[in-house]
């Protein structure tokens, strides 16, 4: 597929040779992580909210930063999911980790003895308008059953192609796995809760634009590498479709709101990863946060997965630095990321007390 084979040995000598400094593939994933955290803050309080109440309620500008530091299930699940990757990584190990994080939905505080360190943490024990298609995927559907191939329906939630596979799946492009194991991996793992091939596929094309991004790849050519790699498989067409429509809407000039909801709304997969992806290319950190926000759609997941987006493309360091240093989770959050990065460098001796292996 377009780009696949040089972007992941790219990735692979950017991750050998950087240090942890301004640029380097560790401050990416960290950006990564804390820029969707910040992402979902910024848009949880209007996540319900259009357009225009958002303006009467903020001013002309909307949302202009935090109005508190709380994240919501966006960052616990995508927390879960780098939990499951550092776990074992198999689909049945990512299960484990999406229940260890709806036991947090039921459940008011830690247990005394958690399972694993990341249940530890008592700040994900918030429950804030989680999924439907989430919760009932993990509760109605004990058994995991892929689609066949990529393209048909999966078994669980079959008709839904909602944003709940997109905006937790980051990781995916963040622990080494490669432009091709990340699309597949995060394209299974998805079918534990949506079916919808859309919804699906949507996220795997997530984890490789992520994946090509912290590798170092500009934006504009990992996006085109990554929509010519999903535009091979059987089912791709409504994401091909949103990705190319969000890069022509880009092209036409300066980002606003009304552009944003020309792409879409973020309800569902493709739209929410094409609105993240449409910000990220005409905006810088601070603003493309900002405009992927203040629209009339899925508020939290549009900024969590843009942010996601800006952090793997510009890094921690580039940031806003008063958004970064407050939101909820900060250092539970860094902690993730560079245990993502250990594991991408093969150091699970630093990993194992923290994520004993899922078997």
């Amino acid at each position: 597929m377009a780009g696949a084979g040089s972007t992941a040995g790219a990735g692979s000598a950017d991750r050998g040779t950087e240090g942890g400094g301004a640029g380097s593939h560790r401050d990416r994933v960290r950006g990564a992580l804390l820029g969707g955290a910040v992402g979902d803050a910024l848009g949880w309080p209007v996540e319900f909210l259009r357009l225009e109440a958002i303006r009467q309620r903020f001013g002309p500008a909307g949302v202009t930063g935090l109005q508190g530091d709380q994240v919501t299930d966006d960052t616990q699940m995508t927390l879960f999911t780098a939990e499951g990757l550092l776990r074992g990584g198999h689909p049945e190990a990512l299960k484990a980790a999406y229940h260890r994080w709806l036991l947090t939905q039921r459940l008011s505080a830690p247990e005394r003895q958690p399972d694993g360190w990341l249940l530890g943490h008592a700040f994900l024990y918030a429950s804030r308008a989680p999924g439907t298609a989430c919760l009932t995927g993990l509760t109605e559907h004990p058994r995991y059953e892929p689609a066949a191939e990529f393209g048909r329906p999966g078994p669980v939630n079959p008709h839904s192609k909602g944003c709940g596979t997109v905006m937790r799946s980051a990781p995916f492009g963040l622990v080494g796995l490669g432009v091709e194991d990340a699309f597949r991996q995060a394209a299974l793992a998805a079918q534990l809760t949506h079916g919808h091939p859309t919804g699906y596929l949507a996220a795997g094309a997530f984890a490789a634009l992520v994946e090509r991004l912290a590798a170092g790849v500009p934006l504009p050519s990992a996006v085109a590498e990554t929509t010519a790699q999903v535009a091979a498989l059987p089912g791709a067409g409504e994401t091909v479709t949103a990705l190319e429509r969000a890069v022509r809407v880009a092209a036409e000039g300066p980002g606003s709101a009304e552009a944003v909801e020309r792409v879409g709304l973020g309800w569902i997969a493709e739209e929410c990863l094409a609105i993240a992806v449409y910000c990220a290319l005409v905006a810088g950190p601070r603003e493309a946060l900002l405009l992927s926000v203040n629209h009339s759609g899925d508020s939290d997941s549009t900024g969590a997965v843009c942010g996601n987006l800006v952090g793997a493309v510009h890094g921690l360091t580039a940031l806003p630095a008063e958004w970064t240093g407050a939101v909820e989770g900060r250092e539970v959050l860094l902690q993730v990321a560079d245990d993502l990065v250990a594991q991408a460098g093969g150091d699970r001796a630093a990993l194992a007390g923290r994520y004993p292996v899922w078997v």
